[in-house]
């Protein structure tokens, strides 16, 4: 008979496995992996209990997805969805501590590409959907499990392909929950405060593009197009866009004030923000719209002046700021600076209702004393996709952190690891939460 404690342990387990399947999303499809592997995986241990499952290869070389429904006991409730990403972002091993495809399971972690970013979740609601089917139980509602490919590459292959093309697999569904929220972080006095996502900037990445006279590099050039693409891209960078305090900010905010007793004055936030520790990264990307060069292209030859430059720019902009941000974008780049873009809308919902008090109840059960509060993603997730099907989504992946971790560092970055403990009480959390909701 399965147990809670037995779902627990096999979290940890499928997600240490989940870990070796080298999932890599670069965006290209000439060097991506594709999710084809993790999705068999995940399929084969669904079928095993007993699962119906809809496998979804959604058009691109190795791009599939996994989705299946467990049917609650009031079918005319509204469908909670849960879903999670198969796909990683590129690591390279030669930085890494431990190899980022081993799935390692030491020092108190489960180590890996996509420990947070985010097979810990998949891991943890896959213990779940068998553990359910094994045990007989019956949630108050219908959920519906996916298991989709694509997100770090904006769900092209996944989440939007589904929603454009198979949105009957979503029949219903009024409410989701996925990564990057849920997790602890420890603001004082040993006080836990759980971050909910209740919001995420939109997503712009842009390419650049100028066009110049090409010559031989020994030659004078008046119109070299890496000269003017670098000018524009460092007059991008540096620029610092208005401070804006959304709603869920405001609130994030006023609720650090009531657990800390601290002041967060808007003529000095961004000082203000930084008394968060390792959080204030995030949070304070959630002050204002950013622009991040992040790539430049140009050129093939040292000795020879090329007649284009181009720079990729990851652009992340608050919800109700898009106009404003197209007039600032224009006025610092000028009309000459050929500009395309893929866009992602933002995500706001309130902090309220019933599924909010289900996702509080289920972490003070887990964890007496602790707080819950709102809070914006400065990047972005699936429910960009989903919302657009009329579902409120949520970021609730709950984890409990050792406070000293610097948890927003690991997303994309060296040494990637969940500890198994937060492993074993998200998935109590989750379970708490799925029965309640």
């Amino acid at each position: 008979m399965s147990t809670i404690d037995t779902a627990a342990a096999e979290a940890v387990t499928l997600t240490s496995e989940l870990l070796r399947i080298d999932t890599t999303n670069t965006g290209d499809p000439e060097t991506l992996v594709g999710e084809r592997a993790a999705a068999e995986y995940v399929a084969e241990k669904l079928t095993e209990v007993g699962y119906e499952i809809e496998y979804v290869e959604s058009g691109g070389k190795n791009r599939h997805n996994v989705i299946t429904r467990l049917a609650g006991a009031d079918p005319s409730r509204g469908a909670l969805l849960v879903h999670g990403h198969l796909d990683v972002v590129p690591a390279d091993p030669a930085e890494w501590s431990v190899h980022p495809f081993s799935g390692a399971i030491q020092d108190g972690y489960v180590w890996g590409r996509g420990a947070v970013d985010m097979k810990d979740m998949v891991g943890m609601t896959l213990a779940l959907a068998r553990h359910y089917k094994l045990a007989g139980v019956v949630p108050p509602r219908d959920i519906i499990f996916a298991f989709l490919a694509d997100e770090e590459a904006g769900g092209k292959f996944g989440a939007q392909w589904l929603v454009d093309h198979r949105p009957d697999l979503f029949e219903g569904a009024t409410e989701a929950i996925s990564e990057v929220g849920g997790f602890s972080v420890t603001f004082k006095d040993g006080v836990r405060t759980y971050l909910i996502e209740t919001a995420e900037k939109g997503i712009r990445w842009m390419k650049l593009r100028v066009r110049g006279t090409a010559g031989h590099g020994s030659m004078i050039h008046r119109d070299n197009a890496v000269t003017k693409l670098s000018e524009a891209v460092a007059k991008l960078g540096n620029h610092r866009f208005p401070l804006v305090l959304t709603d869920s900010v405001r609130e994030f905010l006023a609720g650090v004030t009531e657990i800390t007793g601290w002041d967060f004055p808007e003529d000095d936030l961004d000082g203000a923000v930084a008394k968060l520790g390792n959080i204030s990264r995030m949070i304070g990307a959630t002050l204002r719209d950013t622009a991040n060069p992040t790539m430049l292209t140009a050129g093939y030859k040292s000795n020879v002046i090329p007649s284009f430059a181009e720079a990729a720019v990851d652009c992340r902009i608050l919800p109700g700021r898009l106009e404003a941000f197209d007039r600032e974008l224009e006025e610092l780049l000028g009309p000459d600076i050929e500009k395309e873009w893929m866009e992602l809308p933002p995500v706001e919902t309130t902090f309220d209702g019933a599924i909010v008090d289900a996702m509080t109840a289920a972490v003070l059960a887990e964890d007496p004393g602790a707080k819950t509060l709102p809070y914006m993603l400065s990047g972005g997730t699936d429910a960009k996709s989903f919302q657009s099907l009329g579902i409120r989504n949520f970021g609730f992946a709950p984890l409990k952190l050792p406070a000293d971790l610097d948890f927003s560092a690991l997303f994309h970055g060296v040494d990637e690891r969940v500890p198994v403990e937060a492993l074993e009480f998200g998935t109590r959390v989750l379970d708490r939460f799925f029965r309640a909701s």
